[in-house]
């Protein structure tokens, strides 16, 4: 999963960089894999050198001129570091204010409290969901992390018994609820009714969201058996503090960019006209990068000040904040750039190609072409794009309700396995400290299960309805 700006640049790359047929072309899509899990997990080489080198090796198989391989990988790490790399900034900025000012101990310290030890998966699902409603992953992600860890640290949790119901949360809104980017897109190729598919949507999230995430938990818990990374934990201030900002400031402070984006996301869906004025002035206000960058100024007075923050307290803490993400920054824009190399080199094309002929139903149909182009290219807005351009045809003569039946089975089959072709996979295994096969255990296999589930509770509603 990345960011829109970076899947609509994917999405719309037209002239492939090679002309290989389709076998040739499947073969170096197999082959540039397995470069990267071999010099990673044999070799032991950096995660970002080895995206390069897989990415340049796709090429070289696919029959690319290297110029062109080159160009795709260095457009994709760039769109990627560029629409994600700065939420990871503004979101460890935050992160770093809420750990030093104390508010990310009070944000626990309540949850701890308040909730059971055996109620704590289900709590950090009902946040990861609120919270991921109108954000794009990577922004729920940085916002959710320094809670999820603290959490696990603080009560002694196992990493994957919080941070897996957090990340079903997060994924499961991003693939199946407008206002998310692929499905406005699907409900707007398949002429889908916007409030049936939202309705029908959180039907089919919330079981699917229970099973991948605090049932899958215990699970994933047992088979990465892992603490907290402590490079990635917001570390307390060294020093004592005299006060710490309330929970009502902290938390409100979280969750400014929510409301900042749930409001845009609002505007978009009722006013639905770019000339008209509040819409001009949400659009702004309500994009990632602005929504965060208001977070982290207000948190600066509502957190640092209220700690007792001087002004070159604060200056310090910001700088203090950036160091650790650089390498999570390369990798994440080296996972965007091998990403960006499959799809110039036609993979997503090669998919539509052999899914032509499939005689099948329409809801298995577009799950399926979903899931292929999900597996070649790693972007779940390009797989759900392809997919519903592709089926679309076949939602004229479809009802309401099985038109968004439809938008919602593509939205299923584009989280199907995230692997080492996704920004989101580098994403999570950075910030969770986990290695390749622990990333593919747990993020992948939750991946799986949130689109096999939802799958069967679509076919499910469309028998009924």
């Amino acid at each position: 999963m990345t960011s829109l700006s970076v899947e609509m640049l994917a999405a719309d790359a037209v002239e492939p960089i090679t002309s290989a047929g389709n076998a040739q072309l499947g073969v170096a899509v197999l082959a540039g894999i397995a470069v990267i899990v071999l010099l990673i997990t044999k070799f032991k080489m950096h995660a970002f050198l080895a995206l390069t080198i897989g990415s340049l090796a796709l090429g070289s198989f696919a029959g690319a001129a290297p110029a062109k391989t080159i160009a795709s990988f260095t457009a994709g790490l760039g769109s990627t570091v560029a629409g994600v790399g700065v939420l990871i900034a503004l979101g460890a900025i935050l992160g770093k204010l809420l750990a030093d000012s104390g508010g990310a101990d009070q944000i626990v310290d309540t949850i701890l409290a308040k909730a059971s030890r055996r109620s704590m998966p289900w709590a950090m699902v009902l946040i990861a969901s609120i919270i991921g409603l109108p954000l794009f992953f990577e922004v729920g992600i940085v916002l959710l992390i320094p809670v999820v860890l603290l959490v696990a640290k603080r009560g002694n949790f196992s990493l994957m018994r919080i941070g897996i119901p957090a990340l079903a949360g997060l994924s499961v809104m991003h693939g199946l609820i407008p206002p998310h980017p692929g499905p406005l897109v699907a409900i707007d190729a398949l002429g889908a009714n916007l409030g049936v598919t939202l309705a029908l949507g959180v039907l089919v999230a919330v079981p699917t969201v229970i099973i991948a995430g605090p049932l899958f938990s215990r699970y994933a818990a047992r088979w990465v058996d892992i603490k907290a990374p402590e490079k990635m934990i917001p570390q307390r201030p060294s020093e004592d503090l005299d006060r710490r900002p309330s929970f009502g400031a902290t938390l409100a402070t979280i969750l400014l960019p929510v409301v900042l984006m749930l409001v845009k996301a609002l505007v978009d869906i009722v006013v639905d006209n770019p000339e008209q004025g509040l819409q001009k002035v949400t659009d702004v206000i309500g994009s990632p990068l602005i929504a965060l960058l208001a977070a982290v100024i207000v948190g600066m007075f509502t957190l640092g000040r209220a700690a007792g923050f001087s002004k070159g307290r604060l200056s310090t803490t910001v700088e203090k904040s950036l160091a650790p993400i650089a390498g999570v920054l390369l990798i994440v824009g080296a996972g965007g750039g091998f990403k960006q190399t499959l799809i110039d080199a036609g993979v997503g094309q090669m998919i539509l190609d052999f899914s032509k002929d499939w005689s099948i139903p329409a809801l298995l149909l577009g799950w399926l072409i979903a899931v292929a182009i999900r597996l070649a290219t790693g972007s779940a807005t390009v797989a759900t794009i392809s997919a519903a351009g592709l089926v679309a045809p076949l939602a004229a003569d479809m009802s309401t309700s099985h038109a968004a039946l439809l938008v919602l089975a593509v939205g299923a089959g584009s989280l199907f396995f995230s692997h080492v072709n996704d920004a989101g996979f580098w994403l999570v295994k950075e910030y969770f400290g986990m290695n390749v096969g622990q990333t593919v255990k747990t993020w992948s296999v939750m991946e799986t299960i949130i689109s096999v589930v939802s799958l069967a509770f679509i076919l499910l509603l469309s028998l009924v309805l």
